[in-house]
């Protein structure tokens, strides 16, 4: 009998804890201008991370040379200390 009862309340407690209304409430959703304002905003955040593509440019032989004679002069200045 006490099992009953707890199956009983369980039943009542869930019930009582649930959300009213429909999922496909229009009132708790996006309206149609801010779903359309959301796509946009999707659509340019995308176009702008195409257009920028970050990849690493060439370097000349030129910047090479220097880049390196920086690095062993840096790694000099290390070991001296």
């Amino acid at each position: 009998m006490k099992f009953l009862a707890i199956v009983a309340a369980f039943f009542l407690a869930t019930g009582a804890l649930a959300q009213p209304g429909n999922k496909h409430d229009k009132r708790r959703g996006l309206s149609q201008e801010e779903r359309q304002a959301m796509r946009e905003q999707t659509r340019d955040a995308y176009r702008e991370r195409q257009s920028r593509q970050d990849r690493p440019r060439h370097m000349t032989p030129q910047e090479r040379d220097k880049l390196r004679r920086d690095i062993q002069d840096a790694n000099q200045d290390l070991r001296k200390r």
